[in-house]
């Protein structure tokens, strides 16, 4: 027996934390799992530095975990000395180090990544297998499968799709109640004086992560308290996590899910989505506790808040999942306006005088996250009417959110927000004045700007920008049917009011760092 026998390398990416994939259901002595913090993943985008450090701290978490239930880790820190900061070095010494002839990999979710595993690692001196990750509903390709042949790719018939194929409350065949959808039920604002239940945070201790960020020279955004890090780190505190959500915030989810209030961070929102895009938890766990709690409490939970969490994972999470693999690498060269504009540099510091945006911002610095009304129709709305590059839009979104990841911030920014893509994800663009923002926030009552004003001093930016916005664009969008009625009432202005609008947006997108 040779001193030194031949290992198989099994390399895991930071989004691949699934304990219960295949690969750990038995222990074996000749496989070595390796899992690194390289700078190669660090520096291809801005982070947030709670993003970096949740990444490296559920990192280490998973490798202990793995060593505990004896199997064999290999694991590069930061810091290490032999560390190379890329994938392709970092392996090709440890093939030498243990004698190894065979490299297996889980398919990586995003395309940078699988594009660069498909040249890269297939010149190391081993044989490479790729297996699944054991985690979504769909394979890649399902979503283009389902639609070929149809010009419209549409959300919720693939959301039919996979809650028929995985049985998801459904009944004979058919969805309970006897409907699908109750979004319709689901975009209340939040009364006054009504107190959501605190947001359940964990007091993770990472100082030894983050002053080994800082002495590596990783450049970061946004702010952290590594004392008291509030976001799960390991599968225990994801599953309690879980469970504090179906406890005390899944019956009002659906009815509050589209809500905004100044402070508000957390509300009824899960705060699940770093937990399984790294995959401590899977989609199917998440929605199985919801519908368990939801059969414990029908009284309490009435079904439209279930709904909406279930489409929210099993919808749209697979529905962007399925036009990414679909459409990319082309999709994120899409620019449907041909917008130019860079991002009002308040947006990496939260000092602007719109409350609605002021809140969401330097609650993306201080949490790294916001939820998708904030990001859809406060962020990204004010983008998209300032007329942004959307590599602008795409590189803050992948930054700043902890949940980010390519497969799934590129088709909601570059696509549902941007509108980019032309109408590939939306059909048609999420833009929206002041009305909207007051309608489901708290936010315009104590703004410096006017929320009733569309023009002269203090009037809300998001008014004249809006319909500038589709007075830039009506060779684009006239024709929209689902915006056919703002065109209208465009039309029917007197030559004065357009001017007038059009003159205060153009004043101020010339001084947009000053708003």
């Amino acid at each position: 027996m040779p001193d030194n026998p031949q290992k198989i390398l099994r390399l895991l990416l930071g989004d691949q934390l699934n304990s219960r994939h295949s690969w750990f259901a038995t222990v074996r002595p000749d496989v070595v799992y390796v899992l690194m913090e390289i700078r190669q993943e660090t520096d291809y985008a801005l982070h947030h530095i709670q993003k970096v450090t949740a990444f490296f701290a559920a990192m280490r978490h998973f490798a202990q975990e793995l060593k505990s239930a004896g199997h064999q880790v290999h694991y590069i820190t930061l810091s290490d000395a032999e560390n190379r900061h890329n994938f392709k070095e970092n392996i090709t010494e440890l093939l030498k180090i243990y004698n190894a002839t065979t490299l297996e990999y889980q398919l990586p979710d995003e395309y940078r990544l699988d594009a660069y595993f498909n040249t890269e690692l297939r010149s190391i001196p081993a044989e490479i297998k790729v297996c699944d990750t054991e985690h979504f509903y769909t394979t890649r390709t399902e979503l283009g499968d389902f639609f070929r042949g149809k010009k419209q790719f549409l959300m919720e018939s693939f959301y039919r799709h996979i809650r028929t194929k995985h049985n998801l409350l459904m009944e004979g065949g058919k969805p309970l109640t006897g409907v699908w959808n109750y979004d319709k039920e689901n975009r209340k604002k939040l009364p006054k004086n009504h107190v959501p239940p605190a947001p359940l945070i964990f007091e993770n201790r990472v100082e030894t992560i983050v002053n080994e960020i800082e002495q590596a020279g990783v450049k970061t955004m946004g702010n952290i308290n590594p004392e008291q890090f509030v976001w799960p780190v390991n599968r225990e505190q994801s599953l309690q996590l879980l469970d504090y959500f179906v406890r005390h915030c899944l019956e009002h989810f659906g009815t509050f899910q589209d809500a905004m209030t100044p402070g508000g961070w957390s509300l009824y929102h899960s705060r699940l989505s770093f937990s399984m895009n790294v995959k401590m938890l899977s989609p199917q766990e998440v929605i199985e506790t919801a519908i368990q709690e939801w059969k414990k409490r029908p009284e309490t939970i009435s079904y439209n808040q279930l709904e909406g969490f279930v489409r929210q994972i099993a919808g749209w999470r697979e529905y962007m999942r399925g036009i990414y693999w679909h459409h990319m690498p082309g999709y994120a060269e899409l620019n449907y306006f041909g917008h130019e504009n860079k991002l009002p540099a308040w947006y990496w510091n939260g000092k602007t005088k719109m409350h609605c945006l002021r809140d969401s911002i330097t609650q993306s610095l201080d949490y790294a996250y916001a939820h998708h009304i904030q990001r859809l129709m406060i962020t990204g709305n004010f983008a998209l009417l300032a007329g942004v590059h959307p590599d602008e839009t795409d590189a803050w979104y992948l930054g700043i959110y902890i949940d980010a990841l390519d497969w799934v911030e590129i088709t909601n920014t570059r696509g549902m927000s941007q509108f980019a893509d032309g109408g590939i994800v939306g059909t048609k663009p999420y833009v929206s004045s002041a009305a909207y923002v007051d309608k489901m926030s708290h936010y315009c009552g104590s703004c410096y700007y006017d929320k009733s004003k569309k023009t002269g001093e203090r009037a809300c930016p998001f008014n004249s920008l809006y319909w500038n916005f589709y007075h830039r664009h009506e060779d684009k969008l006239g024709n929209n049917p689902r915006i056919g009625m703002m065109y209208s009432v465009w039309h029917k202005m007197k030559p004065e009011e357009k001017n007038a609008l059009l003159n205060q947006a153009e004043k101020y997108l010339k001084n947009v760092d000053e708003l």
